[in-house]
C-alpha cells in the first residue's frame, strides 16, 4: 500500500510552518516570525524561541482544517543547504519536534535541507515535479541566498550545487535594505513590489557579471545616493528591482550558454516580485506562497523518501 501521508517541519530565519502532503495534494500552514519595526532580522535565539512558540499554534490549524490519516512519515529541514558547513540554530526547532513527534508516532524520519524543500515545493506547486527527476538549473533567491544552483537527481533527494550567484549581499538583503530607508516594514519585498509598480519610468544599475557571479553591495549604495538627491520612493524601489532583474536575467543567459536547453526553476521569496516574472520570460515559477519558505517542499521530499523505502518506484 503506498503511504497516506507525510508532515514536514521548517523553521527558517524569519518563517514558521509546517505541511502535509500526500502524494498528490498537499497544505501549508505558516507564520512569519515577528521583527521589531525598524529593524532588519532577529539573532538566531530570538528566531529559535518564537519558533518553538509558534510551532503548537501552526500544528492546531492543521489539525482543525482536517489533517488526512494516518502519518505515515515526518521530514524536517535541518540545515540551510546540504553542504558540510551548513548551518543555523533556527533549525533545531523544527527537527527537534520532528524527531518527537517520529519516536512517538512510531514513523520514519527523513531530514533536509531548506534549499531542498524550496526547490521541492516550487517545482511540485508549478506542475512540474518531473524537475525532481531530471538535472535542471534553479535560483534560490531569498533574504539570506542569492544563488544559482545546477540541481539533479540523487535517488528520492535532489542536490543543488552553486554554480553562481551574489559574491555578498543577496537580492533580499538588498531588497530589505531598500525597504528600510523607504521606512517600509520588514520583510519589504510586498510592499516594494507594489511600491514600484507605480513607477512608469524603467531604470536601473547595469551589474557586473563574470563568470555567473556579481555584487550587489554597489546597488545599495546607488539607492542611497537616489534617495541622497530626492529620488520618489517608487523610482527608488523600482530601480532596486529592476536591477535584480536584469542581473539574474543575464547571469541565467550565461548559465544556459554553458548548459543549453536545461529548465529554469526560480524559487524563494525574492522569486514572488512581479519585475523579476516579467523579465524572466520561458522560467518556470511557483505561485507566490510556494516561493516563499515553506515546509510543503520537506513533505514532498519526505512523501517521496517514505515510498521508495516502501517499495515502490519513485
Amino acid at each position: 500500500m503506498t503511504p497516506s501521508i507525510c508532515l514536514g517541519l521548517d523553521t527558517s530565519n524569519y518563517t514558521t510552518s509546517v505541511a502535509w502532503f500526500d502524494g498528490t495534494v498537499g497544505e501549508n500552514f505558516g507564520r512569519l516570525l515577528n521583527v521589531p519595526s525598524g529593524t532588519l532580522g532577529l539573532r538566531q535565539s530570538e528566531a529559535l524561541f518564537q519558533h518553538v512558540k509558534q510551532l503548537p499554534g501552526l500544528f492546531e490549524a492543521m489539525r482543525e482544517r482536517g489533517l488526512p490519516e494516518p502519518v505515515a512519515g515526518v521530514g524536517a529541514s535541518i540545515k540551510p543547504r546540504w553542504v558540510e558547513e551548513s548551518y543555523m540554530p533556527c533549525f533545531l526547532a523544527g527537527e527537534s519536534q520532528a524527531r518527537g513527534l517520529s519516536q512517538v508516532l512510531g514513523v520514519p524520519f527523513f531530514p533536509c535541507a531548506h534549499q531542498q524543500g524550496h526547490v521541492a515545493a516550487a517545482a511540485w506547486a508549478a506542475g512540474r515535479e518531473d524537475l525532481l527527476d531530471r538535472p535542471h538549473l534553479a535560483w534560490h533567491l531569498s533574504g539570506g541566498t542569492t544563488e544559482l544552483l545546477y540541481v539533479e537527481p540523487d535517488g528520492v533527494n535532489i542536490r543543488a550545487e552553486r554554480i553562481g550567484g551574489t559574491s555578498d549581499i543577496s537580492a533580499g538583503q538588498l531588497i530589505d535594505r531598500t525597504g528600510k530607508l523607504l521606512g517600509l516594514d520588514f520583510p519589504a519585498g510586498k510592499a516594494l513590489d507594489v511600491l514600484a509598480g507605480t513607477e512608469k519610468n524603467e531604470t536601473y544599475y547595469k551589474v557586473r557579471e563574470k563568470n555567473l557571479t556579481f555584487s550587489l553591495s554597489g546597488v545599495e549604495n546607488q539607492i542611497k545616493a537616489l534617495a541622497g538627491h530626492g529620488a520618489a520612493p517608487e523610482a527608488i524601489a523600482r530601480y532596486a528591482l529592476d536591477t535584480i532583474a536584469d542581473v539574474v536575467l543575464r547571469t541565467t543567459a550565461a548559465a544556459l550558454a554553458q548548459r543549453p536547453g536545461l529548465p529554469i526553476l526560480c524559487t524563494g521569496g525574492v522569486a514572488s516580485n512581479r519585475r523579476l516574472r516579467l523579465a524572466m520570460d520561458g522560467a518556470i515559477f511557483a505561485p507566490p506562497r510556494y516561493s516563499t519558505d515553506n515546509a510543503l517542499g520537506v513533505a514532498i521530499l519526505a512523501w517521496r523518501a517514505l515510498r521508495k523505502e516502501s517499495g515502490h518506484e519513485k
